[in-house]
């Protein structure tokens, strides 16, 4: 059944318009009034829709029933990634939602080839929201990754305890993935942009007590990592 993200509250036996940009893709689809669709808002479970009428450019849709249904891993993961190029961070984006990463925090590190401040920042912020509602659309998610705005590396490891468990991705991690707890909750993992983190970086991240460590002998894309990551942490520790 086609599902469908809308930022708007829903309750059973509501009838209204679908918003313009989800009423187009109904059509794109060719759906039909008296077929259902799934609603969610990102506030956990979905709802059953029934489409009740089709304009030229609206869709009309009569809310029938709520599922409590709950897709979240039990595992809170928090992705750090130093931005990358547009389409690098795109994918990073798109795959930390499906995989279940809780929180994408963007960052801007020395290496960074991307930068974005202001009105630009508040745009490129939208554009990523919108990549992982439509990740969610796609995976089954009932919550959006919370993306938060952009900060400097430094202004986030300045900011309270993020993880249980705190790593830094390194190609010279001192410490091997085999070697990590066998239990936790919570974990906040820094990635570095297409050049890594700076040596001063690494230090910083280790003063702010994160753990270096090594995933494998080959170095990694930056656009890599974050599906890998994510895959083994939730394979260890989540509910792969």
């Amino acid at each position: 059944m086609p599902r469908f993200y809308i930022d708007l509250p829903l309750s059973i036996g509501q009838s209204f318009d679908l918003p313009e940009s989800v009423a187009r893709h109904v059509q794109v689809l060719r759906l039909q009034p008296s077929e259902e669709i799934i609603l969610f808002n990102g506030q956990g479970g979905e709802f059953t829709a029934q489409i009740a009428a089709m304009g030229k450019k609206t869709v009309s849709v009569d809310v029938l029933s709520f599922a409590d249904v709950d897709r979240e891993s039990p595992l809170k993961i928090t992705l750090v990634q130093a931005i990358s190029a547009a389409d690098r961070m795109d994918y990073t984006v798109q795959k930390a939602a499906e995989l279940g990463v809780a929180v994408l925090q963007p960052v801007i590190s020395q290496y960074c080839q991307q930068r974005y401040s202001g009105e630009r920042a508040e745009k490129r912020l939208a554009h990523w929201q919108a990549i992982a509602a439509s990740a969610a659309e796609q995976c089954g998610r009932t919550r959006l990754l919370e993306i938060r705005p952009i900060l400097t590396l430094a202004q986030f490891l300045a900011q309270p305890n993020a993880g249980e468990l705190k790593l830094l991705l390194c190609p010279t991690g001192a410490v091997a993935w085999a070697s990590l707890p066998e239990k936790v909750a919570s974990v906040c993992v820094l990635i570095g942009p297409e050049g890594g983190y700076s040596s001063e970086e690494d230090d910083l991240a280790i003063a702010a007590g994160y753990t270096s460590v090594l995933l494998g002998p080959r170095i990694l894309r930056t656009e890599s990592v974050a599906p890998v990551i994510a895959g083994l942490l939730q394979s260890r520790y989540g509910d792969f």
